[in-house]
């Protein structure tokens, strides 16, 4: 194999590459980097045996080949080049090396054999579908926030993304706080079975979302997901379990109605809850009629308050939240105000941005 490529284009296809390698693993080829040049194309490689992610870059291939090589490795060499160098990729298939040069800079780096690298069986996808980048985009930054890092919790563990109500949504929950997002259901997405869309796949996905213009081609499996664009195809396995039934959470009778300004309350939130223990993290809400008055009191660390205009014309109430949980979700409002709907101290609060009712937001209270 022989081929050149420029090193912004290497340095982006390594980018995507390596971030989905494991840098400790028991399997040496899982450290490694598929490379394989063919025509005027090669494509980059690389998987954790859950994910595969495949990136195609325009090159100069003098000798079509194979061969692989340690991501990081290659990835941070390629980091260091100078910009606007050309990069050539040899391997003769004998000597067991791949010869990265570029300018006067010359790297001999170990390879390990082709036939070795695991290659993700293909699926038969039984619903295929396409979605704008800023729609995908939305309902996954909007939603993961809410992921539960809990591992016995398996199957709270990513993006439960399916078809409901005429809507393609995105749900995410750690039995805390929970987010909901829908955006239009795309042609084709109504028959999709539900799956349960990893945390790390979420988070490589989100690299191919970044260009508005994009159109995203979405392939779903009962046990597997595949996001392709013309040069990245991401596909991963699904988590093997069900996701529980969100409905029941969301409530529907909440109709104590706050409106304020989400950029004020969450600095306020930030603010007044430097002083709370580190452990519970807890904030007062004490409602009454157009005023909030959001307080703190640690007893190993000191007191504050804070006040706030607001739009309030209920009884008064008073509820506790974790800051935590209160600041991401203030952070996923994009329009000036968050509508808080609450029922009673004990019960779960809805939050949604101003009137709309695509993206709902539920947090439940705590003891204060």
């Amino acid at each position: 194999m022989k081929v050149s490529i420029e090193r912004s284009a290497l340095l982006k296809a390594m980018s995507q590459a390596q971030s989905v390698v494991e840098r400790r693993n028991t399997i040496p080829i899982l450290a490694n980097v598929l490379i394989e040049a063919e025509g005027a194309t090669a494509s980059f490689r690389a998987t954790d045996l859950d994910i595969e992610v495949i990136d195609k870059t325009a090159a100069v291939v003098e000798r079509p080949g194979a061969s692989t090589v340690a991501a990081h490795i290659l990835h941070e060499i390629v980091r260091k080049l100078p910009d606007g160098s050309i990069v050539e990729l040899t391997d003769d298939g004998a000597s067991g090396r791949l010869e990265v040069r570029a300018g006067r800079a010359h790297f001999s780096l170990a390879t390990l054999p082709k036939e070795d690298f695991p290659i993700m069986a293909s699926s038969e996808y039984s619903c295929n579908f396409s979605a704008p980048a800023p729609v995908l985009r939305r309902l996954f930054d909007k939603s993961k926030f809410a992921i539960s890092t809990e591992e016995t919790r398996y199957y709270l563990n990513g993006v439960y993304m399916h078809a409901a109500d005429g809507h393609l949504r995105c749900v995410a929950t750690d039995g805390h706080r929970l987010a909901r997002i829908d955006a239009p259901l795309p042609d084709g997405a109504a028959e999709m079975p539900g799956v349960i869309v990893p945390r790390k796949t979420v988070g490589e996905l989100r690299k191919l979302l970044d260009d508005d213009d994009m159109q995203i081609a979405v392939s779903v499996s009962e046990t597997k997901i595949r996001f392709a664009t013309p040069e990245i195809t991401l596909t991963s396995k699904v988590i093997d379990g069900t996701f529980p039934d969100y409905t029941r959470v969301i409530p529907v009778t909440n109709s104590r109605r706050l409106e304020v300004d989400a950029a004020e309350f969450a600095q306020a939130v930030d603010r007044v809850s430097t002083v709370s223990s580190e452990r519970s993290r807890a904030v007062k809400l004490s409602l009454d009629e157009d005023r909030l008055i959001l307080s703190v009191n640690a007893p190993d660390s000191g007191a504050a308050e804070e006040e706030l205009a607001v739009a309030y014309g209920d009884e008064p109430l008073e509820i506790g939240f974790n800051a935590k949980y209160l600041l991401e979700i203030a952070g996923q409002v994009d329009r000036e105000n968050a509508v808080f709907l609450f029922n009673s101290s004990g019960d779960p609060t809805l939050m949604r941005e101003g009137n709309d009712e695509s993206a709902v937001y539920v947090v439940m209270p705590m003891r204060v």
